[in-house]
């Protein structure tokens, strides 16, 4: 059902959308990809870049605040796929709310998106993952107490993670494994108490992305890849403090695997 709220957005998105094509010279992109914590570097591996603005040049956007997220937005020839790449992202954290959250998403879907995919830095809920080790999001748990929807708006969240995708990226990759994510609003990192809990509701990954934006690339008829990176493990499991400094380390170590992976995916779509 149509609400006023979720009107404002879809036109703000289509806005931006507008803009994005005028600062590209491109009409129409085939897939978006969001970069988040650390995935910064993989970005020169992804494909050919033919533009390239900070998002602040575009209608309905802000910088991002948080060290590690560029606030860039690249259009890239991927193997003749179109790719737009959001470098950064805005965060529930900044008080901006959640249609800022999903607004990249949303301006993808406007731009003639079918497919997103997002990306995330996380702690690892399992021993057995290391730092840098890539991991497919087959499911989440949104604890934000918030969503990107307006009004009585019913979305299926059954398969959100399309399993398409992730055996697309397992032809790529044979050692990735899945796991669910677990979204909270941060910007505080968990206690011990919390990852304990986390992993009884059958968490395996914990950040404070992706979820809300995943909710809203359904809403607007997207396929979706979630890859997280575990960037460390999750508080109290280590015996170390946790830094976002450590955060953004991990991605500049796995930006190679990272980078090939994406790249490598998004010419094979």
């Amino acid at each position: 059902m149509a609400s006023e709220g979720g009107d404002r957005a879809v036109a703000a998105a289509q806005a931006s959308a507008d803009d994005l094509a005028r600062i590209t010279g491109i009409d129409t992109h085939d897939v978006a990809v969001v970069l988040g914590s650390g995935w910064a570097p993989a970005v020169d591996l992804l494909g050919d870049a033919h533009a390239d603005a900070s998002v602040s040049d575009v209608a309905g956007f802000a910088a991002p605040t948080v060290p590690g997220h560029a606030g860039r937005v690249l259009s890239i020839d991927a193997g003749g796929t179109r790719a737009l790449v959001f470098v950064g992202r805005t965060h529930l954290y900044e008080g901006r709310g959640a249609d800022a959250v999903v607004h990249p998403v949303r301006t993808a879907a406007a731009a003639g998106c079918r497919t997103v995919i997002l990306t995330n830095g996380c702690g690892g809920l399992r021993p057995e993952w290391a730092p840098g080790t890539p991991v497919l999001v087959r499911d989440h748990i949104n604890m934000t107490g918030q969503t990107p929807l307006h009004g009585a708006t019913f979305v299926d969240l059954t398969d959100l993670y399309s399993p398409r995708l992730r055996a697309l990226c397992r032809e790529v990759d044979p050692t990735l494994d899945q796991g669910v994510y677990v979204q909270l609003p941060g910007p505080q990192y968990e206690t011990p108490a919390e990852i304990h809990m986390l992993r009884t509701l059958g968490g395996d990954l914990v950040g404070m992305s992706t979820a809300l934006e995943a909710i809203a690339a359904r809403e607007a008829g997207l396929e979706i890849l979630g890859i997280s990176l575990v960037t460390n493990q999750a508080a109290g499991m280590s015996g170390q403090p946790i830094s976002h400094e450590e955060v953004l380390e991990a991605g500049r170590n796995a930006a190679q695997r990272m980078g090939g992976l994406l790249g490598e995916v998004l010419r094979r779509m």
